[in-house]
């Protein structure tokens, strides 16, 4: 699917809010509502709009423990790989997992209720033999910046 300035506008204002309605969303963009919700369907039956989520202040809600662990696996076969992906995709408190070029195989982003709750995850996970060779642990002591706000203009600079 080709994006448009109208597309992005639309793009950017439902990153920002996705609570908005569909009459502030046409506003905001410049068109009419009915216009307006054809596009933004257009948007997610393309997979571009993927849903709608809120953003939770996690430290105000229960103490927690972020943590990135970069993982190496032992063998490098395609169904080494599928191995370790699907027990990650089945693992809750791992929020994000990236496979990653360079000297480590993946980069996840795991959170917990504290330091010990993580060690009690990582040795499940060893303990479930799902490839993986070794681990180095980052403990996240400060959020400078978390943004879920995507850069669309900057990324996009072709679309007027």
């Amino acid at each position: 699917m080709k994006l448009d300035a109208i597309d992005l506008r639309i793009l950017e204002a439902i990153q920002t809010d996705g609570r908005i309605t569909k009459l502030a969303l046409a506003e905001k963009v410049g068109l009419s509502p009915t216009p307006c919700w054809v596009r933004l369907r257009k948007l997610e039956q393309a997979g571009i709009v993927t849903g709608y989520h809120a953003r939770v202040a996690l430290r105000r809600v229960a103490p927690v423990a972020s943590v990135f662990v970069e993982v190496t696996l032992g063998n490098h076969r395609q169904a080494d790989f599928d191995r370790f992906e699907r027990a990650i995709a089945s693992t809750p408190e791992v929020v994000a997992c990236w496979s990653v070029g360079g000297g480590v195989d993946y980069m996840l982003k795991v959170v917990t209720a504290d330091i010990d709750a993580y060690q009690r995850l990582v040795d499940a996970l060893l303990g479930r033999d799902i490839g993986i060779d070794r681990y180095f642990t980052y403990i996240v002591t400060k959020t400078v910046k978390e943004e879920a706000v995507l850069p669309l203009h900057s990324l996009l600079p072709q679309v007027n």
